[in-house]
């Protein structure tokens, strides 16, 4: 029988006071919170929630991100195993669940509810409405996870309208995914039962599905960045907020997690108990989340941090157990299993030649956005030498790629990319929303050629080919979206490999989290899947010449 107190000022979120108590805790839940005159200058929060992530965005096992993600003050994520799901199916949504069961860190996974998100690509796997059923019955899966096919939604899809429903009759919760829904259309996505949305990229889209009933979700991820436009809703509409990272990066969650958005907050000048609330009770409450929330008879999930404007975190304790003191993890690392679906041979240089009839030409070019997932399209004239349109470094605009991982002998898709900065050599990464093909990024066809055999070689991960021939690689054996190594090792591999492409002239913030959704369809505008150009706005495949 396991007993003991912790003496701290108390945040009650629920009553909006600070005081001076002492909390004590028997066998992993809060028996009693006193009162006292006199308490150590340090505070006592609730614990962190991430409201939205996909685990294998950080490249880690779920055991592994939360080896990093206690240190920050994060005892709990809602977590859509999407991307998994894409590459292996419903064994990969198991795989992430029983991992998660190895740790004492709270992962709550959703059904993915558009495996594939789209059919203008190849996944490695389909979970119909039948596949989702059966998940939502499974007492691990917490809710329908996002649902991205907004069109299915407002067009009544009986396909996706039967997903929603067995959400209903679960009785669990659905979670949205509609960039640049306004007005009506904002209201009619909501009536069908949506009920969160982390895709807001301005405060009138906000405002909308707020008008609508939705809560929103505040992200900021290593490549979505939209913390500084919808942070003033907290003036306006505090209890319906929450914060998420959505796709986080190992480099930077070594750094810092939720607690970072908390702290930015705070110095913004908003309310304590709305931003703390937001970053732990709202996202509890929303989901039915077993995660304690500072309440005597609650779980012992909380955190004590130094004061709230260094916001520090000093200890983090989940069902009672200290899982983190003072920036070190006591959460150790854990070897696990490997699952994967990879099947493509080796290619050749002559293979990525894209080849025109027209001696001049005009060209899409995607234009990619740091710090955003919606593209541009834009119109540039195109290069061609040797009867084959070729990357145009001076002009900043690049060939990139994507090959089908799953089946050998398909053709390459071709498009033309603006803003990765490439000065020579390549990227290439099977991170790659939603599919997770292969996505390579270069400024010729033998660079992108060694990028991408390095990554069919060990059959997944990230890759920098430097144009003479090295090429640099963090494997991700794991569904080629995930390592078997600890949080702390990939992240300082990682960060390695960021820098090279970095040397290479990209002066993107995040060169292969920028990269990886240049796939992703259902963001507008233009992207590039495995079976063509995609224009997102229009919803069909576009020729690249004009």
């Amino acid at each position: 029988m396991s007993y003991y107190s912790v003496q701290g000022k108390l945040l009650d979120v629920f009553n909006k006071r600070t005081y001076p108590a002492i909390v004590s805790v028997k066998n992993g839940k809060i028996v009693s919170i006193e009162e006292t005159n006199n308490a150590p200058d340090q505070y006592i929060l609730p614990g962190f929630v991430d409201a939205h992530v996909h685990i294998e965005s950080s490249m880690l096992v779920p055991t592994a991100f939360a080896q990093l993600a206690v240190v920050h003050g994060t005892v709990a994520t809602v977590s859509d195993p999407h991307e998994i799901a894409n590459v292996c199916g419903e064994p990969g949504v198991h795989y992430m669940i029983n991992n998660g069961k190895r740790t004492q860190f709270k992962f709550f996974f959703g059904a993915p509810s558009c495996v594939p998100a789209t059919f203008f690509e190849t996944a490695g796997a389909h979970i119909d409405a039948n596949g989702v059923t059966r998940l939502l019955n499974d007492p691990n899966i917490f809710y329908l996870a996002e649902m991205m096919n907004f069109p299915g939604v407002l067009n009544k899809d009986t396909e996706v309208m039967s997903k929603i429903a067995a959400a209903k009759k679960s009785g669990k919760p659905v979670d949205g995914h509609a960039p640049g829904l306004k007005g009506d259309d904002a209201a009619l996505y909501a009536a069908a039962g949506i009920s969160t949305d982390h895709e807001c990229f301005s405060i009138e889209e906000a405002q909308d599905k707020l008008k609508a009933g939705m809560k929103i979700i505040i992200r900021e991820g290593s490549a979505a960045r939209n913390f500084d436009t919808l942070v003033p809703l907290f003036k306006t509409h505090p209890d319906k907020l929450m914060f998420c990272s959505d796709d986080k990066h190992p480099d930077e969650l070594v750094v810092g997690h939720i607690n970072q958005l908390v702290k930015r907050a705070l110095k913004a000048g908003h309310d304590i108990y709305d931003v703390v609330k937001a970053a732990s009770t709202t996202p509890i409450e929303h989901y039915n989340l077993s995660v304690g929330m500072l309440r005597k008879n609650d779980p012992a999930d909380f955190i004590i941090v130094d004061n709230p404007d260094e916001l520090n975190v000093l200890q983090t304790y989940i069902n009672g157990d200290l899982v983190a003191e003072r920036g070190k993890s006591l959460l150790t690392h854990q070897s696990p299993d490997a699952i994967n679906n990879f099947d493509v041979a080796p290619l050749k240089p002559e293979e990525f030649k894209l080849h025109t009839d027209k001696k001049e030409t005009q060209i899409r070019v995607i234009e990619a956005l740091d710090g955003q997932l919606i593209t541009n399209e834009i119109i540039a004239d195109g290069k061609i030498v040797d009867n084959c349109l070729v990357s145009d470094v001076e002009q900043d605009i690049l060939k990139m790629v994507v090959v089908n991982r799953y089946s050998n002998n398909t053709p390459i898709a071709h498009a033309f990319i603006k803003n990765i900065g490439l000065r020579q050599g390549a990227l290439a990464s099977t991170v790659a929303h939603d599919c997770h093909n292969i996505v390579a990024v270069g400024v010729d066809d033998h660079s992108i050629c060694e990028a991408v055999n390095a990554l069919i070689k060990c059959k997944g991960g990230i890759a920098v080919c430097d144009g003479k021939k090295n090429t640099s690689v963090l494997p991700l054996p794991i569904a080629g979206l995930m390592s078997d190594k600890s949080g702390y090792h990939v992240s300082e591999e990682y960060s390695l490999v960021d820098k090279k492409a970095k040397a290479l002239g990209s002066t993107l913030r995040a060169p292969f989290m920028t990269m990886s959704f240049m796939a992703l369809l259902v963001i507008p505008s233009l992207k590039l899947s495995d079976k063509g150009l995609f224009d997102g706005s229009k919803f069909q495949f576009t020729p690249i010449e004009l």
